[in-house]
């Protein structure tokens, strides 16, 4: 669910393969949204062919189907207020922020970490993806709170496979195409060259989900390359690099959304971290979807 002011068709070359790799505009998905009926008729509208591959985001299918949590709602408790004061503060603000290579902006933003609200999505971010993700600055563990309203954060998928299954068997059903399906998100992993790391789980076969923020330090101090993760995938007969290469082109197709993270979405429309409406994200153009089409 992210998104740039125009769209357009991109060339990318992964190997000596060329394809076109386009972005496609839906209405905004929110809770209860059908999501399927969408992309069917954006792949329609593109006439899908078979062969191609669909880069959904993972974010707008967890949030159609409402896997999101009001953290008004939420009571914070020790571990998570000494995470928000201390660790997100200090040890984020000055040491960790700095070391991972962070934008001066978002470290800014980190040594002003809302002690209340801060220390409530600590407190999701323990119960759902546990003590060493909730060390992250962000997006713990594929808990995200951006392009959502008020206090809402999303939570990971935890049936992408079966997701990803569901949409292709609709698209071949509605369609008539065999394409290959991924669910996409923005977070990254980083190629330590013997393995792919990620801190947030996936189901793709070769990317290892471990370590949580340790592995987003480490592996932002040592500037090694990052991609997007693929969440899980489909109908793919791609190397597990070349599935990067093409996940990162698709990221960069769909653009950033109201902002990269809820500092930013915040920011842009002039509002508190919780200030921001549905209809305030309505008014964004989203891109959940992307084609990429190999040109033989």
């Amino acid at each position: 669910m992210r998104t740039t002011p125009r769209k357009s068709v991109k060339k990318a070359r992964i190997n000596s393969k060329l394809y076109l790799v386009k972005a496609i505009r839906t209405p905004y998905w929110r809770p209860g949204h059908d999501y399927i009926k969408s992309i069917i008729a954006a792949l329609r509208k593109i006439k899908i062919r078979e062969g191609d591959i669909v880069f959904i985001s993972e974010k707008a299918i967890a949030t159609a189907k409402g896997c999101i949590v009001d953290e008004e709602e939420v009571k914070a408790g020790f571990l998570a207020k000494i995470i928000a004061r201390f660790w997100m503060r200090i040890v984020w603000g000055f040491i960790l922020g700095p070391l991972s290579r962070l934008r001066k902006e978002t470290i800014a933003f980190l040594r002003e970490y809302p002690l209340d609200y801060g220390a409530r999505h600590k407190e999701v971010a323990l119960r759902h993806a546990g003590l060493l993700s909730a060390l992250c600055f962000g997006s713990e563990g594929g808990i995200d709170g951006s392009n959502l309203p008020y206090a809402y954060v999303c939570l990971p998928l935890y049936d992408a496979k079966r997701e990803v299954e569901k949409i292709r068997t609709a698209i071949k059903e509605r369609l008539g195409v065999n394409v290959g399906v991924v669910l996409l998100d923005s977070d990254r992993c980083y190629d330590w060259k013997i393995s792919y790391l990620s801190p947030r789980p996936a189901l793709v076969p070769g990317i290892r989900s471990l370590g949580g923020f340790l592995i987003y330090v480490l592996s932002n101090f040592l500037k090694l390359k990052s991609y997007p993760t693929p969440i899980a995938a489909t109908g793919i007969e791609l190397s597990l690099r070349e599935l990067l290469e093409l996940s990162l082109i698709a990221d960069k197709a769909r653009g950033h959304g109201a902002g990269r993270n809820v500092w930013e979405m915040a920011e842009r429309f002039g509002t508190s971290l919780t200030g921001v409406t549905w209809d305030m994200l309505e008014k964004i153009p989203h891109y959940p979807v992307v084609v990429a089409r190999r040109v033989k």
